[in-house]
């Protein structure tokens, strides 16, 4: 049973692997193309933790011993250091617990919130010196997994509390409160790997006065369901910002403790992201308006996809509020380890917070719950309904590209609607941007954040400088957040679909929205469909102005063509006609054209266009990016002399144009030229034009002028000078030494083989006759097979004599070539006696013969075994 259900998996795995999606970013930006701003320090390492103060205009970054001061503005401004460094007795005690000291016992900062204490004073940016505990705040190893939000004052976290980091939990602490935790069950949480949290408030329009509510995202291994692995799911989890805890069941621990699973999946193949990296709360201004995103991943990294989901926060409250709680299963041989609920739950409902409802049964708090409901609570804590995304699949899936980060920013584009802006960071340093359109999301651009290839450990956005911070273990890098400003064409801009970017056609440039006043805004040019055919028509590029190159014959040409869009279609014209990859000695590339050996007719325009096909606006969009003349540099021909004028054009066709001549046909070829100046004129007549493309440019005229290459006069003509260099006879002595090594060298080979055939007895009598003489073999003695095949057919026809003889030889050739027949023992008798098969001589009679084929006579001929020659000892 259990192979059987890894191979169906594995099999799901190979197709989703092979068929997945897989979205391609429009247009990529390399690290080295785009001026970012970078901040790091030689010796610091770590750089994951960033925190945006908007009160003081700062970014602070929290990193391997040391937290910074950056200016929101331009991260490469330090205001502020301060180095935290570990004490002797602590690293002593971390080292003897077997830990790394370059690497574990050192102090990270992992946890940056703007606190109601001032343990660092930011006055004079100092540390205070009061150590505190850090237990069930973050986690003791700096590769461990956690989250925290500070809500009110009161930090709520999700991690290890003990040092294995076999302990997990959410906990929340408060100066004047005891730590709050939740139960340790692996019911509650089992193996959870945090990434996110954050609050959500009510707002003052809940008219039932339900408390805010914090919510947790991790993955932890599944409780519900027993696999060949550990199968992984992710959660959601919510607790109550004004739960005590119980007065008796569930002291110190929440009493308003909740999960779920969060599906992202994909319907049609059946397949579950099961892992989630991150997540972003998009709040609205209502909490019916809050969107959340996240990132997930398959838990077998060998699929190679990414998806990103999103889910409306009234589907999460849906599911903690109405949803069926599950309890563990009483069979323990089924593989399901938990089922639905099916009694009836207790009153008030279990983690649910406290409303006006229960307000009016004065409980107004959770120490005023009764027990009945709190134990339902630990022993129910997971809920059966599963959180769905929106549309029932994810918004955007990607191949062999892994998210670890997400952000996303509402945009109001021209048009009057709101997009959602979506940006990724991957574990290779590469940030992702998207725009969700209708439902659908399209991939606008990628930029090359980070220098080397490493995780993007951290991703903030700010809206107030429209930038995007990225903290990695080698440093923080401000990105802004649109890049409009390299869009060179009108056409460029509208197709990247890019919310912040739209055409100003009076300034011809592509500009940022956000940085345009009001007034002028009517006159920008976007649309969120790329319909590029908004834009004005553009003059493109005349011939005068495209680029000259110039080749010598035989030699290779490149022409270059850089094409931004990865979504478009490179495709090159030779003179009006498409080029393809079957066209003579061209090869379309990524970034250009490369014509090898190039000849006369090679020569003319080179066009480089652009199509590019827009879903959503159901175009197709071309534009010429790239045009060039090509031509060949020709040698100058030799002085002549006064008088001497060439005469005659050699042409592989001199036979059949005398035979045309013979049958009345003139094709001529008539050749003049002038005596003073270097190049001459061909006139060429047909009797039929040759068949060419349509799209091809016709030639001005049937006289075509160019210049020939100097062939240099034959020594054997009288009065001819040789005028070739030393260098041209050393090159011709050259070619003829090689040309008689390789004649030798194939005669050698010839030779070879000839005697490899002959001793395999390959070939007919005399070589084998050759072969007996030069071995002294006895196998003479026996007749060979084609022999013993020659005397069959001998005999056979000679009855046929007297028949042949009495016929009248009225064509004594044809006599000849009956007789060379019959004699015949080369190859091509060779299959007829193969498959035993007597063949007829009787000419002029087609009858077939009435012999049977295998019959043989024993007195005229012995039975020769099939291994008659071999020899006898």
């Amino acid at each position: 049973m259990g192979f059987g259900v890894l191979g169906v998996f594995l099999g799901l795995l190979l197709e989703v692997s092979t068929h997945g999606p897989n979205a391609v970013p429009r247009t990529s930006w390399r690290h080295q193309d785009l001026d970012l701003m970078e901040f790091s320090e030689p010796g610091i390492f770590n750089y994951s933790t960033l925190l945006l103060s908007d009160k003081r205009d700062a970014l602070y970054v929290g990193a391997r011993e040391a937290i910074f001061e950056l200016s929101k503005k331009n991260v490469t401004v330090k205001n502020n250091k301060v180095q935290w460094t570990v004490a002797e007795n602590p690293m002593v005690m971390c080292t003897l617990k077997g830990k790394s000291k370059e690497r574990d016992c050192l102090n990270y900062i992992r946890v940056l919130q703007v606190p109601q204490c001032d343990y660092l004073n930011l006055a004079d940016f100092s540390l205070d010196r009061q150590p505190e505990d850090g237990r069930g705040k973050c986690s003791f190893d700096p590769s461990q997994s956690f989250t925290t939000v500070m809500v009110d004052g009161e930090l709520y976290s999700g991690t290890a509390y003990n040092f294995l980091g076999s302990e997990p939990i959410m906990s929340k602490y408060s100066p004047s409160q005891s730590l709050l935790r939740t139960e340790y069950s692996t019911s509650w949480l089992n193996e959870p790997s945090f990434v996110f949290a954050d609050v959500i408030s009510e707002g003052s329009n809940r008219v039932d006065g339900e408390d805010d509510k914090i919510y947790y995202f991790f993955t932890e291994v599944s409780v519900e369901y027993e696999f060949f692995g550990k199968l992984l799911i992710p959660r959601v989890a919510r607790v109550c910002k004004g739960d005590l805890g119980g007065q008796r069941t569930l002291q110190k621990k929440w009493t308003s403790f909740l999960k779920a699973k969060l599906v992202c999946s994909m319907p049609e193949l059946n397949f579950v992201f099961n892992v989630v990296h991150d997540v972003f709360i998009l709040k609205g201004a209502d909490w019916k308006d809050t969107v959340i995103y996240g990132v997930f991943t398959s838990q077998w990294g060998n699929v190679g996809l990414s998806a990103v989901c999103a889910y409306n926060m009234t589907a999460v409250e849906e599911v903690f509020s109405k949803g069926k709680y599950m309890q563990k299963a009483t069979v323990e041989q089924s593989h399901t380890k938990w089922v639905r609920y099916n009694g009836i739950p207790p009153t008030p409902r279990p983690g649910a917070c406290i409303n006006n409802l229960m307000r009016q049964q004065n409980i107004s708090s959770s120490l005023h719950l009764p027990d009945k409901t709190l134990q339902f609570v630990k022993d129910h804590p997971l809920l059966e309904d599963p959180v769905l995304p929106i549309g029932n699949g994810p918004r955007l899936i990607t191949k062999d590209v892994n998210y670890t980060q997400i952000v996303v920013e509402r945009v109001r584009a021209l048009d009057g609607n709101i997009y959602d802006v979506i940006f990724t960071g991957t574990d290779k340093g590469v940030m992702h941007k998207s725009v969700v359109y209708e439902g659908e999301v399209h991939i606008v651009e990628e930029i090359q954040l980070l220098k080397n290839s490493e995780s993007i450990k951290n991703l903030l956005l700010s809206s107030e400088t429209r930038s995007l911070y990225a903290g990695s273990d080698s440093g923080v890098v401000q990105s802004p957040t649109a890049f409009c400003g390299r869009y060179r064409s009108c056409d460029d801009c509208v197709l990247a679909r890019d919310p912040y970017c739209a055409w100003d056609p009076d300034t011809a440039a592509c500009v940022n929205i956000l940085d345009t006043t009001k007034q002028w805004l009517r006159r920008l040019i976007q649309s969120l469909n790329g319909d590029a055919g908004k834009c004005p028509s553009a003059s493109g590029l005349s011939v005068k102005d495209y680029q000259r190159v110039k080749v010598k014959p035989g030699s290779s040409a490149e022409l270059p063509c850089l094409v931004r869009s990865n979504l478009a279609q490179v495709m090159w014209k030779s003179n009006g006609s498409v080029l393809t990859e079957a066209s003579r000695f061209h090869f379309i590339a990524e970034n250009g054209l490369l014509i090898y050996s190039v000849a006369p007719e090679d020569q003319g325009h080179y066009e480089c266009w652009s199509v590019e096909w827009a879903p959503a606006a159901g175009k197709n969009f071309s534009r010429l990016l790239a045009g060039y003349v090509l031509s060949l540099i020709l040698p100058p021909r030799a002085p002549q002399q006064a008088g001497h004028v060439t005469t005659s054009l050699i042409s592989q066709e001199t036979s059949s144009t005398q035979a045309a001549e013979g049958n009345g046909k003139t094709e001529r070829a008539l050749l003049t030229s002038a005596i003073a100046p270097p190049s001459f004129t061909a006139t060429a007549q047909f009797t039929s034009p040759p068949q060419t493309d349509s799209s091809l440019t016709p030639p001005p005229s049937s006289t075509i002028r160019f210049q020939p290459k100097h062939l240099p006069p034959s020594s054997n003509t009288p009065g001819s000078q040789d005028s070739r260099p030393p260098a041209a006879e050393y090159l011709q002595h050259n070619n003829s030494t090689a040309l008689l090594f390789l004649f030798l060298l194939f005669f050698l080979l010839f030779l070879a083989a000839l005697a490899y055939n002959c001793y395999m007895q390959y070939l007919p009598a005399p070589c084998l006759r050759l072969r007996a003489a030069l071995l002294g073999s006895h196998k003479s003695a026996h007749q060979p097979e084609y022999r013993a095949c020659e005397a069959g057919l001998m005999e056979a026809t000679a009855g046929d004599k007297i028949n042949m003889t009495e016929q009248p030889t009225q064509n004594g050739s044809q006599t000849t070539q009956n007789l060379k027949a019959l004699r015949d023992t080369g190859y091509e008798t060779e299959p007829e006696c193969g498959n035993g098969r007597v063949p007829s001589h009787t000419f002029g009679d087609d009858s077939p013969s009435q012999e049977k084929p295998f019959d043989v006579d024993p007195d005229s001929q012995s039975i020769q075994f099939a291994d008659a020659d071999e020899p006898n000892f």
